[in-house]
């Protein structure tokens, strides 16, 4: 595996992983991220998570749904989250590999692609 854009990573599509392979090495991981603004590592490594303050609670629903239609498109699911009506945030992981691959990657670049209202 090698360190990819952005760019080169919304260009790949998710592949099915129904385990058997080793989950990314955290030093590729941590290089990796370098390239995702604002994804920073979760659950020992395990996992990568980005957080996001909102307009209001509509405006959150909103992305979520618009972030289940990609995911559904890519048939790799996050795991997402809607705390105190504008505070949101996903993680993504593997969880046939109880860790993180290539997938996850690509979908958090393509998550960054959407547009969002934010506070502020």
């Amino acid at each position: 595996m090698e360190i990819q854009s952005a760019k080169q990573l919304t260009a790949k599509k998710c592949e099915p992983c129904e385990g058997g392979v080793e989950p990314c090495p955290l030093p590729f991981v941590r290089d990796q991220l370098a390239n995702l603004d604002g994804w920073y590592l979760t659950n020992d490594g395990q996992r990568i998570r980005k957080d996001w303050t909102v307009k209001n609670f509509v405006v959150g629903l909103d992305f979520f749904n618009r972030v289940g239609e990609l995911a559904e498109q890519d048939g790799h699911h996050p795991d997402l989250h809607l705390e105190g009506y504008k505070n949101v945030w996903i993680e993504l992981w593997t969880h046939a590999i109880q860790g993180l691959c290539e997938n996850d990657f690509i979908l958090a670049a393509k998550i960054d692609q959407l547009p969002l209202k934010t506070e502020g």
